[in-house]
């Protein structure tokens, strides 16, 4: 068995709350908003378990989607599809009722969760509980 440190077990947890938070939520934007952080909870799950301190100053600060890229480069095309949802999410979270539509936000959450389980997976730990269905699309 592999070790974890507690900070990776932490946004695992945090992570697939958001999700679970995500598919209950019927505020489009709100649970677009929502599925994003959840995979980005994953990613600092992942990053905090396979990232390695650098003591290097005056490094340009990396997105958490750029930083996945490159600590995973499997998970890549993830980090691509994600880091494309951000301005949304941003719109999203200030409030931008035309920001995503619900089968964006449906589909983000179904991502997430399939994200989500390929980190769990890739980390060595039992699977979060699938969030409840959540098509809210009429």
């Amino acid at each position: 068995m592999t070790y974890l440190p507690a900070a990776t077990h932490s946004y695992l947890d945090l992570a697939a709350a958001s999700l679970a938070e995500a598919a209950a939520c019927h505020d489009v934007p709100t649970r677009y908003a929502t599925a994003h952080v959840a995979a980005l909870r994953a990613t600092a799950a992942l990053l905090a378990a396979r990232a390695e301190p650098t003591v290097e100053r005056r490094r340009p600060q990396r997105n958490a989607w750029v930083l996945l890229a490159q600590v995973a480069p499997e998970l890549a095309e993830w980090a691509t599809l994600f880091a494309a949802g951000a301005d949304k999410r941003a719109a999203a979270q200030a409030g931008s009722r035309r920001a995503v539509t619900a089968r964006e936000a449906d589909d983000l959450v179904r991502e997430a969760d399939r994200f989500l389980a390929v980190v769990e997976q890739s980390l060595g730990v039992v699977r979060h509980a699938e969030p409840v269905a959540s098509s809210h699309v009429a």
